[in-house]
């Protein structure tokens, strides 16, 4: 099997969501770097026009694809025969496809503001709104808490083992103690009020692909062993 092409930018959460699926799956792969101010411009906008990474290309099926949860589930129902980190059948099958779309329009997006405005804003315009750290801190730890609830009756999202819809959640919660950092009083982040949310993190950090991963984020670039 040909190495897929991950276009890859360091210390992104969601590059390293798709490197988690490819090393679960023990895929081959090879990274290309793509500098900051190449991205919204040819060649690569013709990877990808919204100018964004990840995006791969796969020369085992002649695939290109972007948007990292697309990649997730081409890479799933393409690799995952053996459905080691997912799920065949109904209902489980379409409940992972509902916690994969919650993380990519409910955690990535939020977790995402609640960086930009805690510690980027700032950095770029001189100042940063109050009121925005406030709601997308509220929105993250909301997000947090729907996770929390529901893992307070189950160890995994779907079913009785780690899937894929769980695995695309941990890039971004590795981000928090740094996305929240600067919060202070009833605005930070605290784990133990989160007790399942952080078991589950916790244990999906044990996953040898996940340490692989974690290991990787600061790279510049990457490759499958």
């Amino acid at each position: 099997m040909l190495p897929i092409k991950i276009y890859w930018r360091n210390q992104v959460p969601n590059p390293a969501k798709v490197l988690i699926i490819l090393e679960e799956l023990h895929l081959p792969y090879e990274s290309e770097w793509v500098e900051l101010d190449a991205l919204k411009k040819p060649p690569f906008t013709d990877v990808n026009p919204n100018g964004r990474v990840p995006a791969i290309t796969d020369p085992n099926t002649g695939i290109t694809l972007w948007e990292s949860a697309a990649i997730v589930q081409y890479l799933i129902e393409e690799y995952d025969t053996q459905h080691s980190i997912s799920y065949a059948g109904a209902p489980e099958k379409f409940h992972e496809l509902q916690w994969l779309f919650f993380q990519a329009s409910g955690q990535g997006p939020y977790f995402g503001q609640a960086a930009w405005f805690n510690i980027f804003h700032a950095q770029v315009y001189g100042e940063s709104p109050e009121s925005a750290k406030i709601r997308y801190g509220a929105e993250l730890k909301r997000v947090a808490g729907v996770l929390d609830q529901v893992l307070s009756t189950r160890t995994w999202l779907v079913g009785d083992k780690c899937t894929y819809a769980d695995l695309a959640f941990v890039p971004w919660n590795l981000q928090i103690p740094f996305v929240m950092s600067s919060r202070e009083g009833e605005h930070a982040w605290d784990a133990e009020q989160f007790p399942h949310f952080t078991r589950w993190q916790t244990a999906m950090l044990d996953r040898e692909a996940v340490q692989k991963v974690v290991s990787l984020i600061g790279e510049k670039h990457v490759k499958s062993a």
